[in-house]
């Protein structure tokens, strides 16, 4: 079994958000040179921003920031106090959203649903720029 992997940067901005991942994935599975079955792993090295599959646009994307506002909201309730106002909730929102999603690859496609995309959760405010690892597991 041979593992491909590739690390990208995305600028997140200055406020909570989801970047979509769907495209870079494809173009790395493209880019692979013998990409047949296998498991494709995306990960964040970063303790404030996870990895989701789920239906961008639509009102999806605002739905969920607010939802995790209302689970986790940045005021001072928070013992970890460094950086913005309530930065301590980015801390936990590993718990609820982890850090990694692996999708199931049949002939170098992901399997993914008709409105499924793979996204970048990203609600620290105070890191713009983030890296996110592709890995890519021939099976």
């Amino acid at each position: 079994m041979a593992m491909h992997q590739r690390e990208i940067e995305i600028e997140t901005g200055s406020s909570p958000g989801l970047a979509d991942l769907t495209r870079a994935c494809a173009e790395f599975l493209a880019d692979v040179a013998d990409a047949g079955d296998g498991l494709l792993t995306v990960f964040v090295p970063h303790a404030t921003a996870g990895v989701v599959v789920v239906e961008l646009g639509a009102g999806s994307d605002d739905d969920l920031l607010d939802a995790l506002e209302r689970l986790l909201p940045h005021d001072e309730r928070w013992r970890h106090r460094h950086g913005s106002p309530g930065h301590g909730a980015d801390h936990v929102l590993p718990l609820l959203v982890s850090p990694s999603v692996t999708i199931p690859v049949v002939a170098g496609a992901m399997t993914l649903g008709t409105w499924q995309s793979i996204a970048l959760l990203d609600t620290n405010a105070d890191n713009r720029r983030r890296r996110v690892q592709l890995a890519f597991l021939a099976g």
